[in-house]
């Protein structure tokens, strides 16, 4: 939104409140408004204050008093103007003798301002915004408290005008966000968790502390959002036919909107019912329609909205009977999908924006969600201590080299010093850890043709079950990686050993578990 003026509702909110106590302010002050503060007593210890402040207070006698007398009295006027050195300007402002202060410095207004306060009862001074000239100062004589009154009453009220018109101008895009949560439109993104915060936080106001906070917030503004990522997850039949394709904006639209990505009909084109899209561009650019890149925030819209029609248009609802996106957003067909925003699209994580709950699938078809391995807590080995840039892969490789190709089912990185690694057998997490004590005790057979080689390279590699990793993470100390988490809480064994016991003499049954849960207690963990 680079180069879009903008005020998000608080800032505007201040601004009005500051407004308005300038508006509200009790009494009458002439020195209080409009740039007028009121100004304290400058001590005037230097020579050139006192001389200063003396040859001004001479200067505004002289024109005060030139304003009374006749012919003669106007050539004095005259002259006074043409021996100020154009500083002091006669002007008339608002119909009332003034002078207009031109070229004096911060200092000196303020030694002026403490002039007219002592030594004059008729002359006031005003200081104005002009658009053509911009902050003004000036002294104005005034010959009654009524006439003064009206003065700065006409001022007060430009100045709010001013003001005003400034907010209004600042605004700017906002009026295009409030215009859309006052119609209650239907809000359409891709994977647009991140694009509502980007919004509520420019247009609306600053983040909330929490999730909940947030979409509670975002709900009251805009009730009614669709993800055109979760349509499309909805559809289990383009599930299918997508698996294999990459579930970017641009690769979707290209899948979905054939005709139109290419600008031309095509016979490769998908057996699909194709939506049509009327297309408006200006006189200069229908000719020679160009589709657009992907990137480019309209183009990223358009896309997005083409998308949209054509999932709508698989579920079968019909637009001719939506005649606006509010009764579209209430259509039953759509309306199970509303709200539904992905808080994290690697682990699938949805929220429910009306109510502020996470939600399970929903009816969402994610293959790769059901594709993945299901595991227990028991099967994880904790390893932390690694070798600098040792990689997820290279982990595998050590361990598979040894139990076989199927005895690792995943490898989850914690952060770059520690890994999860999820074991097919219970049994394979003693045998792991009595083989790296092992090879790892005085005499060991370990050498650089050894599988664990790579991964115990340095010394500094420990390793237990996922028992160790809650006691780590249960500590109220808290480090940003994990090997130096585990160091503050006074680890200094390499390898804490367990006993392998069968699934049905276990003590307490865990519950099976996906990685992305697991990933999500790692997050939680490392958070404490």
């Amino acid at each position: 939104m680079s180069g879009i003026s903008y005020l998000s509702r608080e800032q505007e909110s201040e601004a009005v409140r500051c407004l308005n106590t300038i508006n509200d302010s009790d009494g009458f002050d002439e020195d209080s408004r409009f740039g007028m503060k009121n100004v304290k007593d400058i001590p005037s210890v230097s020579m050139s204050d006192i001389l200063f402040t003396e040859r001004v207070k001479n200067k505004f006698s002289e024109w005060r008093d030139g304003l009374f007398q006749d012919q003669d009295g106007e050539d004095k006027i005259q002259r006074f103007s043409e021996d100020s050195k154009q500083q002091l300007q006669v002007i008339f402002y608002k119909m009332l003798p003034a002078l207009r202060l031109c070229g004096f410095t911060s200092h000196q207004l303020k030694l002026i301002k403490l002039v007219v306060r002592k030594h004059f009862k008729d002359i006031f001074y005003v200081s104005v915004n002009s658009e053509d000239s911009g902050l003004q100062h000036m002294v104005v004589y005034t010959d009654s408290r009524d006439e003064l009154k009206s003065l700065l009453k006409e001022v007060q009220d430009e100045h709010q005008r001013e003001v005003e018109m400034k907010i209004q101008a600042a605004v700017g895009f906002r009026h295009v966000v409030d215009l859309l949560s006052s119609e209650q439109k239907l809000i359409v993104g891709h994977n647009c968790f991140l694009d509502i915060a980007h919004v509520y936080s420019k247009f609306i106001g600053s983040l909330p502390s929490t999730v909940q906070d947030f979409v509670s917030s975002v709900n009251k503004y805009f009730p009614y959002i669709v993800d055109t990522k979760i349509l499309l997850n909805g559809n289990y039949l383009l599930q299918k036919r997508m698996k294999k394709s990459p579930k970017s904006l641009a690769s979707i639209f290209a899948f979905l909107c054939q005709q139109i990505a290419v600008g031309f009909k095509s016979s490769d084109v998908v057996s699909l019912t194709a939506m049509k899209v009327e297309i408006e561009a200006n006189d200069s650019r229908s000719s020679s329609w160009n589709p657009g890149g992907k990137h480019e925030a309209g183009y990223d819209a358009f896309m997005t909205g083409c998308v949209f029609a054509q999932l709508c248009s698989h579920l079968g609802v019909d637009f001719k009977s939506n005649d606006s996106s509010q009764h579209l957003a209430l259509n039953e067909k759509i309306r199970k999908y509303i709200n539904l925003l992905y808080l994290n699209w690697l682990h699938g994580d949805i929220i429910d924006l009306s109510t502020g709950d996470r939600v399970g699938d929903f009816g969402i078809h994610d293959l790769k969600r059901q594709q993945r391995q299901k595991i227990l807590f028991e099967n994880v080995v904790l390893i932390w201590g690694l070798p600098f840039k040792l990689r997820t892969s290279e982990v595998r490789d050590c361990i598979t080299k040894v139990y076989g190709p199927t005895s690792v089912v995943a490898v989850y990185r914690l952060d770059e010093s520690a890994v999860f690694v999820q074991l097919s057998k219970t049994e394979l997490v003693s045998d792991f850890l009595s083989l790296k004590d092992k090879l790892e005790g005085p005499g060991s057979p370990l050498s650089v043709s050894h599988p664990f080689a790579k991964l115990l390279e340095g010394g500094n590699t420990c390793a237990a079950s996922y028992d160790t990793y809650k006691e780590i993470c249960g500590s109220p100390l808290s480090e940003i990686l994990f090997a130096d988490q585990a160091k503050a809480v006074g680890i200094k064994w390499k390898t804490k050993l367990v006993e392998h016991k069968a699934a049905l003499e276990t003590e307490e049954k865990i519950e099976p578990t996906t990685l992305d849960q697991l990933g999500n207690a790692v997050e939680k963990c490392m958070f404490l």
